[in-house]
């Protein structure tokens, strides 16, 4: 089997919000493929898409009433870059959902964006030199 490209799909009722936050938080761009798909490029290649879902109802984590369906872990080395991460997910309009130790050498906050899909932000220790 040649699989030519693998792709993460986020279902949104508000496709220009949700493919803008993605787009701008991944510091990548979004290509209009008519009035129901977006794809976002990253780094000049097919990253995430974006679907039009009119009847989206975003999860309600971490209550299973509407659970998840799908998440993305973010991985940043180091509290400065995840504090960065962070600073530009709020800005961009996601929600901080749940907050880890910011103390402890590795940790995840979570964060809704704004069709309410949860995503991690993840800090590592910075390597050393």
């Amino acid at each position: 089997m040649n699989i030519k490209h693998r792709m993460i799909v986020f279902d949104a009722a508000d496709l220009d919000a949700e493919s803008t936050f993605w787009a701008t938080f991944l510091d990548g761009t979004v290509e209009k493929w008519g009035d129901h798909w977006h794809a976002i490029w990253v780094d000049g290649g097919w990253a995430l898409g974006v679907q039009h879902s009119p009847n989206h109802r975003p999860p309600t984590w971490p209550d299973d009433a509407q659970p998840q369906q799908i998440h993305l872990d973010l991985y940043f080395e180091g509290q400065p870059a995840h504090t960065e991460a962070h600073t530009k997910a709020l800005s961009l309009g996601a929600r901080l959902l749940k907050t880890g130790d910011p103390t402890a050498p590795r940790g995840t906050n979570v964060y809704s964006d704004p069709a309410g899909h949860p995503f991690c932000l993840c800090w590592l220790p910075a390597p050393t030199e």
